[in-house]
């Protein structure tokens, strides 16, 4: 009896989470490191045409909210199991479609997986996590995560500078080692059981207005770090692919060291103050990226912008403090829906932009980093039911 103890006592929810965030970087990682070589060398994309296939990558984020009706059906922790075959399987096969039409199918497919799981994964690691540990522990998941790229980044060299494989074969490497950790975890881990049963219905409560605004300008500006930092690196600066996934590399080392610090500096800290922080350093970096003219000075302010993003939990924590226990999985995909309503339209028009202007589409992004740090000023200091903002209190 003993000894069968000790052989099930890992199988927890909390390593159940961080085992599971390994899957997304290993998959949905190599699938945008490679994206703007794969789609300029291979594809022949415009400006014009990675903003569309990136508003179409977002559809499936503004649908996110429909995962609360889904759930009537199947229990949160199946439909995850199921949203990550969706997204390993839409990788494993980008590279056989190298066209227009072939990529918005194959990113379809990946993305409906990506976004329901990341919906999910907020749901349940707020009703897993205690609100104490949850800051590093959220912290400790994109430090897991962070590593299993940098691992991810380093086969992904070895494949495309050493063995020199096409595109399509990388992507179906990623893709396949996903999603036999997928089946993997499906087997090992029983389904655990939320001690709050969650509503079962769409939720929108007037005292989360300010995580909503925060959240809307949160999906905003990170549409044009997501779209369009990585263009500029291959369009502007020649980067290739190799280059790009030594700077994604450099990105998650940041990750992997300082994730679970920042987790702990914003329990230590609080929302306020961390989000007012991230938000003064986005607004210097996307000024900074409109004006860049040296290919090293533009990898600088993309690895800092890819750390300022860490801080971005903040803003799970703070749900978590003002919000219904038994509203987090409604409210998870609400917001990711508030999060893509804007991640719909801007790569589309903003690609359009990006050919007549680059430097607008930067400077645009520095303003909606001023909106959201003028939001972020709005949080109490200390967070909770009853007290959800500073101003503007709407029961």
């Amino acid at each position: 009896m003993l000894s069968k103890l000790r052989s099930d006592e890992w199988r927890t929810p909390q390593n159940f989470l961080i085992i599971i965030s390994i899957i997304v970087p290993i998959a949905f990682s190599s699938w945008q490191a490679l994206l703007n070589n794969f789609v300029i060398e291979e594809a022949a994309f415009t400006g014009a045409d990675i903003g569309l296939l990136q508003s179409v990558r977002e559809i499936p984020g503004f649908l996110a909210f429909t995962a609360v009706f889904v759930l009537l059906f199947i229990h949160e922790q199946r439909f995850m199991l199921l949203s990550l075959a969706m997204l390993t399987l839409g990788v494993a096969i980008t590279g056989f479609f190298p066209s227009v039409s072939g990529l918005l199918m194959t990113t379809l497919l990946m993305s409906t997986g990506f976004h329901y799981f990341e919906t999910l994964k907020q749901s349940l690691s707020l009703q897993w996590l205690n609100k104490d540990e949850a800051p590093e522990i959220l912290g400790k998941l994109i430090s897991v995560g962070a590593l299993a790229s940098l691992c991810t980044y380093g086969v992904m060299w070895v494949l495309l500078e050493q063995l020199n494989l096409a595109f399509k074969w990388v992507y179906l490497i990623t893709g396949a080692a996903a999603f036999v950790l997928l089946v993997f975890i499906a087997l090992a881990f029983p389904q655990f059981k939320s001690e709050t049963v969650q509503t079962k219905k769409l939720v929108l409560r007037k005292r989360y207005w300010l995580y909503y605004a925060l959240t809307f300008m949160s999906g905003a500006r990170r549409q044009i770090f997501v779209v369009f930092a990585g263009f500029l690196m291959v369009e502007k600066f020649g980067y290739s692919a190799a280059d790009i996934t030594l700077l994604f590399l450099i990105n998650y080392l940041f990750n992997w060291l300082f994730a679970k610090k920042i987790g702990r500096f914003i329990g230590r800290v609080g929302e306020r103050k961390a989000l007012t922080f991230e938000y003064i350093g986005l607004v210097g970096v996307f000024v900074g990226y409109a004006f860049v003219e040296q290919a090293e000075y533009a990898a600088a302010l993309y690895v800092i912008d890819h750390l300022f993003f860490a801080l971005a939990l903040a803003m799970k924590t703070y749900l978590q403090k003002i919000a219904d226990p038994a509203d987090m999985a409604s409210t998870a995909g609400v917001s990711f829906t508030i999060n893509h309503i804007a991640a719909v339209v801007i790569p589309v028009t903003f690609g359009l932009l990006w050919l007549s202007s680059p430097a607008t589409v930067f400077l645009v992004g520095a303003a909606m980093a001023g909106v959201s740090l003028l939001l972020s000023l709005n949080i109490p200091e200390k967070p909770e039911e009853g007290n959800e903002v500073r101003i503007l209190a709407w029961r």
